[in-house]
């Protein structure tokens, strides 16, 4: 069967990793985000809102965990940041598949019917090598790491630390800084090398089944328990 040939012009510019990187500082230095609506995003790719959708729901985990270290507050206020974290955790990785849902897309790789399926079908040039990272999971490890480096950048600021915390936090930025660097690079070979038919990724499920009721057996037998109750029949079976 012949593979079908790539497109010859692309819908809008592809998202470039400085550019990704541009966002993702920007967006942490506004004051009140990510609590604020979506800003100005650095072009019209369609995978434009969903990189700034991954950021954001990141950036409300990172706040989560925070909060979830606490020891000294009530057990139910620790219960809330998990289930926040829940969540949180499954927009940022819903997000990060439709990164690399739309790049597919938009790069000619998959049938765009089928893209959003569990059984996306493939359009794959003949000879091309397969990533195992996918481009969203790089963006979204970006995301991570300008996180990281926002707070480190703070810690390495901070005037109720000695010198040693300080100088510390400065190293441990610089090589934050090193890793985005690296991968920043890796990303865009991989979308420079997809968009010439020499390299594709796919879309990769998480199928977190615990944050679904249909598949956390502890929920099922809940779920089941629940409605024993409200139709008379959770009894112990005496007469």
């Amino acid at each position: 069967m012949k593979t079908p040939a790539l497109p010859t012009a692309l819908p809008a510019a592809l998202p470039t990793a400085s550019d990704i990187v541009a966002l993702h500082d920007r967006l942490l230095a506004t004051p009140g985000w990510p609590a604020l609506p979506a800003t100005a995003l650095p072009g019209t790719h369609p995978a434009w809102p969903w990189i700034e959708t991954n950021h954001r729901y990141n950036s409300r985990l990172w706040a989560e965990e925070d909060l979830a270290r606490r020891t000294t507050v009530a057990a139910a206020e620790i219960a809330a940041n998990k289930r926040a974290i829940d969540g949180f955790n499954q927009a940022r990785n819903d997000a990060t598949e439709r990164v690399d849902e739309v790049l597919l897309v938009a790069l000619g790789l998959v049938d765009e019917a089928s893209a959003r399926t569990d059984a996306p079908v493939s359009r794959v040039p003949a000879g091309a090598r397969l990533n195992s990272e996918t481009a969203g999971s790089m963006a979204d490890r970006l995301s991570i790491l300008a996180l990281k480096a926002h707070a480190m950048r703070a810690q390495a600021a901070r005037l109720d630390v000695d010198d040693a915390h300080r100088s510390a936090s400065a190293t441990k930025l610089e090589r934050l800084l090193q890793q985005r660097s690296d991968l920043s690079g890796c990303l865009d070979a991989l979308l420079t090398d997809a968009a010439a038919g020499r390299a594709y990724f796919k879309v990769y499920r998480q199928f977190k089944m615990y944050n679904d009721a249909r598949f956390n057996p502890a929920l099922v037998a809940e779920n089941a328990a629940q409605l024993a109750a409200s139709t008379g029949h959770g009894g112990s079976g005496s007469a």
